[in-house]
């Protein structure tokens, strides 16, 4: 039975109030509930929950009146600062995922390691200056680094093959799911997943 961690993080500002509650991984069935006023994060979020084998609820709410981008990156730091949290010392888990998810026509490659130092390389020219109905996709750059700093994450995404900019989002955010499970299944063979003795 894999260790079970959790985390419920909050974030209220004047532009956002963000609730987060985690549980990974998750061994039975993974259950979520996303509720954000920005519907194709609320998508990718499920995507993520689903693929990723946790546990995972979102409320959100924003001034979205002016536009998504204060919600759509401060849900990145909540969720960020959950991962972080849930995963306490990081002792005993694989911390290295990579997959490479196909979705139609295009093709992403997600790389991450859970050493503690966070870092962001984004290349997804596919989706620059493209819109997903009202979403404005420069805010998935956005999302991934506020994510990535918070969860002390160092995340690689690249573009392999290119086409419709929903495709290329939503294979991200899989692959993303998919290398996390790697990366936070537990490692019979390692205590500390560093020869410092320590992550970080």
């Amino acid at each position: 039975m894999n260790p079970v961690r959790t985390a419920r993080v909050e974030r209220v500002t004047r532009e956002t109030q963000i609730t987060v509650d985690l549980t990974l991984p998750c061994d039975a069935p993974a259950r979520h509930h996303i509720d954000t006023p920005v519907p194709f994060l609320s998508h990718m979020l499920e995507a993520l929950a689903r693929h990723g084998a946790m546990q995972l609820e979102v409320r959100a709410r924003g001034d979205t009146h002016i536009d998504d981008h204060h919600t759509v990156e401060d849900v990145g730091l909540v969720l960020g600062s959950a991962f972080d949290r849930a995963l306490g010392a990081r002792l005993g888990i694989f911390r290295y995922g990579h997959f490479s998810l196909c979705m139609d026509e295009v093709l992403v490659d997600v790389a991450l390691d859970l050493g503690g130092r966070p870092y962001l390389v984004y290349d997804l020219p596919g989706v620059a200056g493209k819109r997903v109905g009202s979403f404005d996709c420069d805010l998935v750059r956005e999302f991934y680094q506020a994510f990535a700093v918070q969860a002390r994450m160092n995340l690689h995404i690249h573009q392999r093959e290119g086409g419709n900019a929903h495709h290329l989002v939503e294979a991200s955010f899989k692959g993303l799911a998919r290398a996390l499970r790697q990366a936070c299944a537990p490692d019979p063979y390692v205590g500390v997943p560093s020869t410092k003795g320590t992550i970080g």
